[in-house]
């Protein structure tokens, strides 16, 4: 045997043993054996439905992407174009796709509210403060149902990069998307607040609540134990308060610049009881031409605040008040004020603070020790705050016989009389007999 041959016979034989070890060729007979077409057809299928997800995937997150980008203001017009990168398969890109997909999924969460109560509440922020950490914040002070959907709707959207540090009112009726959008823009520090004459405590307190300053609750808490203030003692003009007396009628009608979510009600008060200080003071209401003065004096001129509309006239409906006070006039029957205005604060509700009867002779109906109608003399104290016109006005009153007056129609004006004829023949000369 040459070389050659046992060369070639080695050869057949190394081939030989490893033809035995692999599987016979595919052929297309094969593949058209039942089992085999089936394996493969699963395969395949499987392969097309993953492709698939992964492609609405994509379709789905780039559209919601692309919906928020563009609902954002442009920087600079011609330096930063919002859509540019979007279709990159960048990990970053990657990421918010995924997030908008998950935020797609629970989109209808977003509007459930963690509960009834429409009154707003103080938020702080603090400079710095993650969006996670703020999120959990939210849900622990009761104001978002689940923190992770927040956190989830801040960052595809965009807005946790513009949530900025500071005060907020927000309110457990508020949905997630509405809550991120009020954290877009934090209150001022101050805001101003007008307060007209003959404003009630419970009025003054819903316009201070409409400006974020203060808690309704909080500030008529304070307003009716005016003792429990640490500032009590600073206003000699309070130190004469009759026992259980609020602070109605010293919060002094103007313009006030106040601390939005004050700390304190001090804070709060202290500008009005400051104002009463500088414009009326212990000496403003003292002396005069009408005999009363002190608490008495800001009662009575709270009351001809609420009844006189015109300036000029405020002296004249005083000196009616103070002649029956004075037993002045027979025809009343005693000293009765038989003031409007008392009943109607006395009736007065959240939403409707003055109260109107549709006769008057309901105000004959109303128990309390406010009604002037059954109680003779002055009221406890004093039902709204007058303003410095009104007080000047009681203490100073015109000097005349008047008893009696009624309004003659929408301009605010009033007809006077001395008797009670008089009176009854003004009343059906316009419209009230």
């Amino acid at each position: 045997m040459t070389l050659k041959s046992t060369v070639d016979a080695r050869r057949r034989r190394v081939l030989a043993r490893r033809a035995a070890h692999q599987p016979p060729p595919f052929t297309w007979r094969q593949l058209a054996q039942p089992e085999q077409l089936v394996t493969t057809l699963v395969r395949l299928g499987f392969l097309l439905l993953v492709l698939g997800v992964l492609a609405g995937l994509w379709i789905v997150s780039s559209a919601h992407l692309t919906e928020q980008f563009l609902g954002a203001p442009t920087e600079t017009a011609g330096l930063i174009d919002p859509t540019r990168g979007q279709k990159a398969l960048t990990p970053e890109n990657i990421e918010r796709q995924i997030l908008a997909f998950s935020l797609r999924l629970r989109e209808s969460e977003l509007n459930l509210v963690r509960g009834t109560n429409p009154l707003p509440r103080p938020f702080v922020i603090n400079p710095g403060e993650p969006a996670r950490f703020i999120a959990a914040r939210l849900a622990s002070e009761g104001f978002i149902v689940d923190a992770d959907l927040f956190n989830l709707y801040i960052r595809v959207t965009g807005l946790e990069r513009h949530i900025e540090a500071g005060n907020f009112m927000l309110a457990e009726t508020m949905t997630i998307p509405e809550i991120a959008e009020a954290l877009q823009h934090a209150l001022f520090e101050e805001d101003l607040v007008t307060i007209p004459e003959g404003f009630r405590a419970e009025e003054i307190a819903e316009r201070l609540a409409e400006k974020n300053i203060i808690e309704p609750d909080r500030f008529l808490a304070a307003v009716r134990n005016p003792r429990s203030l640490s500032i009590f003692d600073n206003y000699d003009f309070l130190q004469d308060l009759p026992p259980g007396a609020s602070l109605e009628g010293y919060l002094f009608p103007d313009t006030y610049r106040l601390p939005v979510l004050a700390s304190s009600p001090e804070l709060v008060i202290a500008p009005f009881l400051d104002n009463f200080a500088a414009k009326v003071g212990s000496d403003g209401l003292v002396g005069g031409g009408s005999g009363i003065s002190g608490h008495s004096l800001v009662t009575l001129a709270s009351i001809v605040e609420r009844e006189a509309v015109m300036a000029d006239e405020r002296p004249l409906i005083a000196s009616v008040y103070l002649n029956r006070l004075n037993g002045a006039c027979p025809d009343v029957g005693g000293n009765y004020l038989q003031a409007d205005p008392t009943v109607q604060y006395a009736r007065g509700t959240v939403g409707n603070c003055w109260w109107k009867p549709q006769r008057i002779e309901e105000y004959a109906t109303v128990i309390s020790p406010y009604n002037t109608y059954l109680n003779p003399g002055l009221p406890p104290g004093p039902i709204a705050s007058p303003g410095l016109s009104a007080i000047e006005a009681t203490r100073n009153p015109a000097t005349t016989a008047y008893c009696f007056f009624v309004a003659t129609g929408d301009d605010g004006r009033h007809i006077f009389a001395q008797t009670l004829a008089e009176h009854e023949q003004n009343m059906q000369i316009y419209g009230y007999q």
